[in-house]
C-alpha cells in the first residue's frame, strides 16, 4: 500500500511540474476517450475568487473521469491568485475582445484562446465567485438582479452546435439539480442571460463570449463570495456535475459531495518536492516558517507539487510557498551543493527494519532509528544526539525532539537529513502517529 501511494504522488506530481515560471497556467487533460465529448473547465481568471479555482483543482486532484474528457486549467491568472487581487494588470476576464501584446496578460490570454479554439474543446465552464445573490426580481440588499453570485451564466439562449446548442435548456438543468442539493434554501441558485450581443459592451470583452464566437457552447458559474470556500467549491462542484452528466461524460470522486469533505480532501495530500523527490516537504497544516531547508542555488526553482494550485516563489529572504491565495509557509534555505550517490535509507521503524527511498514518509508509532553508513552522516533535525555523537544508530522517540523544529504545526512530523562531506544527499520524513503512547520492549 505504501508503495502504491508512493506511485500515485509521483504520477501527480509530474502532471503538476512547473519547469520554468512557477507562475505559468497549467492544462490538465483528464480522460482519454478518442471519441468521446471534452469539456474545459477553466479557474482562477480573477484571483480573488478562490470557490472557482479550488472547485477546479479538485477536479485535477480529486476526479478520475472514466467517460469522455475534461481539460482543466484551475491557474489562469496564478500571480492574481497567489495575490488575492482581482487581476494584478487589470481584470483578465476583460480582455479576450482586443489586447494591447505590451499588455503583462497577453501570453496567457493568447494561450487560453488557443485551447479555447482546439477542435476537441465541445464546451467551456468558467468558474467564479460573485458578490451577494442573484435574483431576477429584487428581494433585498443582498437578493438583487444587481448582484451576481449564486447562477448559472449564459451570454445568449443558444448557439448553432451540433451537440450542445441549447445553452438555455442545459443552464436551466444545472441549475435545478444545484437547487435540489442547497444546504439550506437561501442559497438558491437562478439562470442570468445577459444578452451579450444585444450591447453589454462589458460582457462582449469576457473569455466565456470570446467562446461563443468561435462556436462553442459557454457556461459561467458563479457561487456567492456569502459562503466560506469550501461551500462556494460545493456549489461550483454541484453544478459542474450537471454539465458533466448531460455531456455524457461519466466520473467518480473520493470525496462525498459537502463542503465538510471537500475541506478536508482538497487541505490533505499537499506535498512539494524537488531534487527529483529526494527532498520532500509535506505541507498538511505546516508550520508558517521553515528554517534551514536545504536547497542548491541553481536547482531552487525546479520543484513538483501534488496539486496543481500549489507554487514557490522567490521571496526577499527566501521563498513562500502558497497554495491557491494562501501562503502556507516561508522557507529559509541553507544553500549546499548536492551528493546523488545516495538513493535510500536503512531505517528501523518501530523494531522492523526497512529500506526506505530518499523524499519518503516514514510513518512511526513508537520509535525510529538510522543505521549508520559508512561515510555519511545524518541530522535528524530536532534532536540532539547524547554527547553531541553520531545521529545514526541511536532510537529516537517522539519525546526526544524538540517540538518547535517539526515541520507540522502539531510536533508529528520531522526531518532526517543525509550528507556526505558537506554535501546534501536527501531526506526523508519520519511522521509519528496520533497515539504515540506505544511501549518500547
Amino acid at each position: 500500500m505504501r508503495l502504491l501511494l508512493s506511485l500515485l504522488f509521483v504520477l501527480m506530481m509530474t502532471v503538476s511540474a512547473f519547469a520554468q515560471n512557477p507562475l505559468d497556467f497549467s492544462l490538465h487533460k483528464l480522460g482519454s476517450d478518442a471519441n468521446g465529448p471534452t469539456i474545459l473547465v477553466v479557474g482562477g481568471i480573477q484571483g480573488d475568487e478562490p470557490g472557482g479555482f479550488s472547485a477546479a483543482g479538485m477536479l485535477v486532484s480529486h476526479y478520475n473521469i472514466t467517460k469522455g474528457n475534461v481539460w482543466v486549467v484551475p491557474n489562469l491568472n496564478f500571480l492574481s491568485i497567489i495575490k488575492s487581487s482581482r487581476g494584478s494588470y487589470g481584470d483578465m476576464n476583460r480582455k479576450f475582445a482586443t489586447l494591447d501584446k505590451n499588455d503583462p496578460d497577453y501570453s496567457s490570454v493568447q494561450r487560453i484562446k488557443e485551447i479555447i479554439r482546439n477542435g476537441k474543446v465541445d464546451m467551456v465552464l468558467n468558474l467564479h465567485d460573485g458578490s451577494g445573490f442573484y435574483s431576477p426580481t429584487y428581494i433585498d440588499k443582498l437578493h438583487n438582479p444587481r448582484y451576481w453570485g449564486q447562477c448559472v451564466i449564459i451570454d445568449q439562449e443558444a448557439i448553432t452546435h451540433p451537440k450542445f446548442g441549447d445553452l438555455n435548456s442545459m443552464a436551466k438543468i444545472a441549475v435545478k439539480k444545484a437547487n435540489a442539493e442547497l444546504l439550506q434554501q437561501s442559497d438558491k441558485l437562478h439562470l442570468k442571460n445577459t444578452r451579450t450581443r444585444e450591447g453589454d459592451h462589458e460582457m462582449e470583452k469576457s473569455l466565456t463570449y470570446y467562446a461563443i464566437k468561435h462556436g462553442k457552447p459557454a457556461f459561467g458559474i458563479e457561487a456567492s463570495k456569502s459562503f466560506m470556500t469550501p461551500t462556494r467549491t460545493y456549489y461550483h462542484l454541484s453544478v459542474l456535475e450537471s454539465f458533466l452528466r448531460q455531456a455524457g461524460i461519466e466520473f467518480s470522486r473520493d470525496f462525498d459531495l459537502n463542503p465538510r469533505s471537500i475541506k478536508q480532501a482538497m487541505f490533505s495530500q499537499v506535498k512539494l518536492a524537488m531534487y527529483g523527490g529526494k527532498l520532500q516537504l509535506e505541507l498538511d497544516n505546516v508550520r508558517k516558517y521553515l528554517n534551514y531547508v536545504p536547497m542548491n542555488k541553481n536547482l531552487a526553482n525546479k520543484f513538483e507539487a501534488s496539486k496543481p494550485l500549489l507554487t514557490m516563489v522567490d521571496a526577499p529572504t527566501g521563498y513562500k510557498v502558497y497554495y491557491g491565495n494562501r501562503n502556507l509557509t516561508n522557507l529559509s534555505p541553507q544553500f549546499f551543493e548536492f551528493d546523488d550517490s545516495l538513493s535510500t535509507l536503512q531505517v528501523t521503524v518501530d523494531g522492523s527494519a526497512q529500506e526506505v527511498a530518499m523524499g519518503t514518509i516514514i510513518d512511526v508509532d513508537s520509535h525510529f532509528s538510522v543505521n549508520s553508513l559508512k561515510g555519511y552522516r545524518f541530522n535528524i533535525i530536532g534532536y540532539v544526539a547524547p554527547n553531541k555523537g553520531a545521529e545514526s544508530d541511536v532510537l529516537v522517540r517522539k519525546k526526544d525532539l524538540v517540538t518547535r523544529f517539526s515541520l507540522d504545526k502539531g510536533g508529528r512530523v520531522y526531518r532526517v537529513e543525509a550528507y556526505r562531506g558537506d554535501k546534501f544527499s536527501g531526506m526523508v520524513l519520519v511522521r509519528f502517529s496520533q497515539n504515540n503512547a506505544v511501549a518500547i520492549r
